[in-house]
């Protein structure tokens, strides 16, 4: 048995290489989603990493759109056509960074391969500032002139989305590590009901949706841990995640969590010999 990593990237080959180098020589096969966007040969240096793979069918990702979901699903076919058995699918960006070393992670979800480990909320009484999400369109991957103002008047003129299926909503973050067979009934539903991807499709964030309303609402519900071992950090409310500096040391290697997000090495590189030296790694 092995642990598949599914990395997302677009940008900065060499703090990827930092995350790689502990990533490698062990149970682990790592998999690198470049966004189509980016230039590939900066990143080619890494395949001579072992058990390192690139992504053949590439996506150009927007933040916060269905793209992202796009790339993360034919990544994750990719991963499972490969016929390897691994236990787990761990979702990662190229800003991670581990807490923990490679062989305790392995350890812990081979001793759990039946479980997916994903964070969720109920948006219906948990987490009701995502509800807008729902009810709205968003046009984000649609390239068409004045898009902007054509999503206004799309939300003006048509009555409120609901979701199919009669599904509970859930959601939170899009850091998840899931097992196969999770993964091929989510893509499952999404291939049989084109409802459930046409409505996915134009939600705004759904990345952070999609996989636990999915799952939550499905024969595989008892096996998902609510817990995906990632320390995240927001605050004032910021869409994005602070970026973690070597101030957050003490916080981080207290957490308890196998993995952090996000780090920039040009921002402060400290943090990082910080995390390895606490490590042995």
């Amino acid at each position: 048995m092995r642990l598949a990593h599914l990395i997302l990237v677009h940008n900065n080959p060499e703090q990827l290489e930092r995350l790689l180098k502990k990533m490698v020589y062990s149970n682990s096969d790592v998999y690198i989603h470049i966004d189509k966007k980016a230039d590939q040969t900066q990143f080619e240096y890494l395949l001579s990493l072992p058990n390192v793979f690139f992504i053949k069918n590439r996506k150009s990702v927007g933040w916060g759109n269905y793209s992202m979901v796009d790339a993360t699903l034919v990544s994750m076919q990719e991963i499972l056509d490969s016929q390897k058995i691994y236990s787990h699918i761990n979702l990662m960006s190229g800003q991670d960074y581990l807490l923990k070393r490679i062989e305790e992670i392995e350890a812990f979800y081979f001793a759990n391969s039946d479980k997916s480990f994903i964070a969720y909320l109920s948006i219906n009484t948990e987490w009701q500032d995502a509800k807008k999400r729902l009810v709205k369109y968003n046009l984000g991957d649609l390239t068409i002139p004045l898009k902007v103002v054509a999503q206004i008047i799309v939300n003006v003129v048509f009555p409120d989305r609901k979701i199919p299926e009669n599904f509970e909503p859930y959601g939170r973050s899009q850091w998840i590590t899931i097992t196969p067979s999770c993964i091929r009934y989510v893509l499952e539903i999404l291939k049989e009901k084109p409802e459930v991807l046409n409505f996915f499709k134009w939600t705004w964030a759904v990345d952070e949706i999609i996989f636990q309303t999915i799952l939550l609402n499905s024969p595989f519900k008892e096996t998902i841990v609510n817990e995906n071992k990632r320390y995240i950090k927001f605050e004032n409310n910021e869409l994005n995640p602070k970026i973690l500096k070597t101030a957050d040391a003490d916080n981080l290697l207290k957490s308890g969590k196998f993995f952090a997000r996000k780090f920039s090495i040009q921002e402060d590189s400290q943090i990082l010999d910080i995390i390895d030296e606490a490590i042995g790694n």
